[in-house]
């Protein structure tokens, strides 16, 4: 073990050349990161979902109780021994074979069994309230957080001039403030990490889960080799578009129409000017050629690019699917009501439900909803991704 400890922790990876641990120790004259400090993050992070809870039941749930959000999900399937034991142990999508014979076992038609699947697997979904508390937790967190970074950014030199962040590398003292954004950042995307496999279930779950890694990773390694001011740069950037997209999406949940429209064009104008313009331009050409022509390239600042480099990636995905949402949407607007938050399946890679179907509506309604809330799964965390 102590073998494995000093391979990983080799200097010549971690730190540029004739630098050492013992160079960025504690001292009274300054305090550097030390990668010990990341443990905090792990009860951070129980205590963090343990806030969410009561947050939760306490005040994400009597504010929808106001705004006469129903608590209560789907309609529920009519109960049926032979049915539920084929959807429990067998299928939730019997093929047409298996179909034929249970209509002929319980003398159904095919199209009654069909509907019994379908309100079956809608029964799993959670309730326009749940989703709504999931999402005002996310929305308050994002907007402390990112008017944290707000104010803490604007009395640094590094926001106004990037090569701040170089200069003197790595010898830059860790302040309390920058400590505390740090840790806050990681501890809320371990607790996402691990209540991503309670919250609701989306069509992306892996893509999110790669996401909350890589932003783990990203805030651990600018930590530990005190990269933390870009991080800090890094991390107030991609908080601003999820601020936008929580609002928007509680507001759809509670039927303000006008608000989700308005918020939802702010958030993908946001998103996507931030994600692939200030991003790249401000943020990459720092960390790639500001550093390399002031600090140089090592091993783990190889690692660090890679690692913003695939954020980038994920980052144009999700403005594809922004901008393919939005599309489908101005042109089902021109036919009815405008709705960015109500897309065809196939076109959401965000599903608030734990089944693929939509819910079962009355014929009369039917028209207006082909899909489910929500937009995209990474920019409901994510934001993720994100996240950062």
């Amino acid at each position: 073990m102590a073998g494995i400890l000093a391979w990983f922790w080799n200097e010549r990876f971690w730190l540029p050349h004739n630098v050492t641990w013992a160079d960025l120790k504690n001292t009274d004259e300054a305090t550097f990161p030390q990668a010990e400090d990341l443990y905090l993050a792990c009860p951070l992070a129980c205590c963090m979902f343990m806030i969410r809870l009561v947050f939760e039941r306490f005040i994400a749930r009597p504010c929808a109780l106001g705004l006469k959000i129903q608590a209560s999900g789907p309609q529920k399937a009519q109960p049926n021994a032979i049915l539920e034991k084929v959807f429990t142990a067998i299928t939730k999508h019997p093929d047409e074979k298996r179909l034929e014979g249970l209509s002929k076992q319980l003398d159904w038609d095919v199209r009654t069994i069909q509907r019994w699947f379908r309100q079956r697997r809608n029964q799993e979904k959670p309730s326009t309230l749940a989703r709504f508390c999931e999402s005002m937790w996310r929305f308050t967190f994002y907007l402390y957080i990112f008017t944290y970074g707000v104010r803490f950014l604007k009395k640094s030199p590094w926001l106004w001039n990037t090569r701040e962040c170089w200069y003197n590398y790595p010898y830059q003292p860790l302040t309390v403030d920058l400590h505390y954004y740090y840790i806050l950042e990681l501890s809320f995307y371990l607790s996402l990490l691990f209540s991503q496999f309670t919250d609701i279930r989306r069509k992306d779950f892996l893509l999110m889960f790669l996401h909350h890694v890589v932003t783990i990773c990203l805030i651990s390694f600018s930590y530990v080799n005190n990269m933390a001011r870009v991080g800090t740069l890094v991390m107030c950037l991609h908080d601003a578009a999820d601020v936008l997209l929580e609002a928007a999406k509680m507001a759809n949940y509670g039927k303000c129409q006008r608000l989700c429209n308005v918020l939802f064009v702010m958030f993908a104008l946001v998103f996507i000017s931030s994600r692939l313009g200030v991003y790249p331009v401000w943020i990459l050409n720092s960390t790639v050629f500001e550093s390399w022509e002031i600090v140089g390239p090592y091993p783990s600042w190889w690692v660090f690019n890679v690692l913003l480099v695939l954020l980038q990636a994920l980052h144009t995905f999700w403005s594809y699917l922004i901008v393919r949402i939005a599309c489908r949407a101005i042109s089902r607007g021109k036919a009815g009501k405008w709705n960015p938050l109500h897309v065809s399946k196939d076109d959401r890679s965000d599903i608030e439900s734990s089944s693929d179907e939509d819910e079962v509506l009355p014929p009369s309604q039917k028209h207006q909803t082909n899909g489910t809330n929500g937009t995209n799964g990474y920019l409901s965390s994510s934001p993720c991704p994100d996240e950062h």
